[in-house]
């Protein structure tokens, strides 16, 4: 097998507070490989976009990574200093945000941001730069592109705005893109648009994406994997299909059932008792279990096997029982 683009092992994020150090992120571990699109699934404090941010290099302080290693095309990047991860987002590792004027400035031209971006990362001329750019609009169908290239990000739909965060998270030729809530912003018919496009750039160009989405509906259309993250740790890692249809960990058999689909017929949709524990006063033990309808004694004291970067199965002691389903 070729070398994975992403590698997380046993990643750790801590945030030291008066009253105690949190962990937001808790031994985490996965790989992304070359054309692969790997969802980030959970509630939201499960620590998806943490887990992103670290990756990116763009934790907020206090909160840093304190243990585990990331690695980009097998090279290490946890341990660069902020110069060094200045040089790799935008280059190596893209991001498209969940609301896409935080990642663009309304005084620019929307032309100006992508040269600009392409001028500092490729060796190219200006006038290179600008007909790339024209190109990268009408690759994620900005309609007439090059009239469009010269407007500002007020003039673009809430859509054709994301089409654009995507074309500039692109215009480097990144390895790696971290597309964070990518689509909540957006009406349901422009959600498809937006996952049709990562799927078909991902495929085309053969980059890596991560993302992160509270919504289970995006991740079965759009990721070929998924990783279910719950207070911080995994719950389960494994095909998009075999997570989806059987799912191994309790928690993710509750999110499964809490979906319009899953609940057919009933009156009120189906929910998982109870809310995520704080990080601060998270139980003994696996933090689902005051909410695990399985849960045993040895919940309460062990918080459960952790899950290899290769292997898909549940974090869980007693997982859910797989039912041959025919085809």
């Amino acid at each position: 097998m070729s070398e994975p683009v992403l590698s997380v092992r046993d990643l750790v994020v801590e945030i030291p507070t008066r009253t105690g150090v949190l962990k937001p992120v808790d031994r985490v571990s996965y790989d992304i490989t070359e054309g692969e699109i790997l969802g980030v699934v959970g509630e939201s404090g499960a620590g998806k976009s943490m887990t992103g941010n670290a990756v990116i290099g763009l934790l907020d302080r206090p909160a840093r990574i304190s243990g585990g290693e990331i690695l980009l095309k097998g090279r290490r990047i946890d341990n660069l200093n902020r110069d060094q991860m200045r040089r790799i987002r935008g280059k190596e590792i893209g991001m498209v945000f969940q609301d896409p004027l935080t990642s663009l400035n309304p005084l620019l031209r929307i032309g100006d941001q992508l040269t600009e971006t392409m001028l500092a990362h490729l060796d190219i001329s200006a006038d290179e730069a600008r007909d790339r750019s024209i190109a990268a609009l009408d690759e994620v169908g900005i309609p007439a592109a090059a009239s469009r290239i010269d407007s500002y990000p007020h003039e673009f739909s809430g859509g054709m705005r994301q089409r654009v965060v995507i074309a500039l998270a692109l215009c480097a030729e990144p390895a790696l893109v971290i597309a964070d809530e990518p689509t909540t912003a957006l009406d349901v018919s422009v959600q498809a648009q937006i996952i049709a496009l990562l799927k078909r750039l991902c495929r085309d160009r053969g980059t890596a994406v991560m993302l992160v989405t509270h919504d289970m509906g995006v991740i079965a259309e759009a990721a070929d994997r998924v990783a279910v993250m719950y207070a911080g740790r995994l719950a389960e890692l494994g095909a998009v299909r075999e997570v989806v249809q059987r799912p191994r960990h309790p928690y993710t058999e509750g999110l499964m059932g809490s979906t319009p689909l899953a609940s057919r017929g009933q009156r009120r949709l189906r929910q998982i008792p109870g809310s995520m524990p704080r990080l601060g006063k998270l139980p003994a033990g696996c933090a689902f279990h005051p909410r695990c309808p399985k849960a045993q004694e040895a919940c309460r004291v062990d918080p459960g096997p952790d899950l290899s970067a290769d292997q898909g199965r549940a974090a869980c002691w007693f997982p859910v029982e797989q039912v041959e389903v025919a085809e």
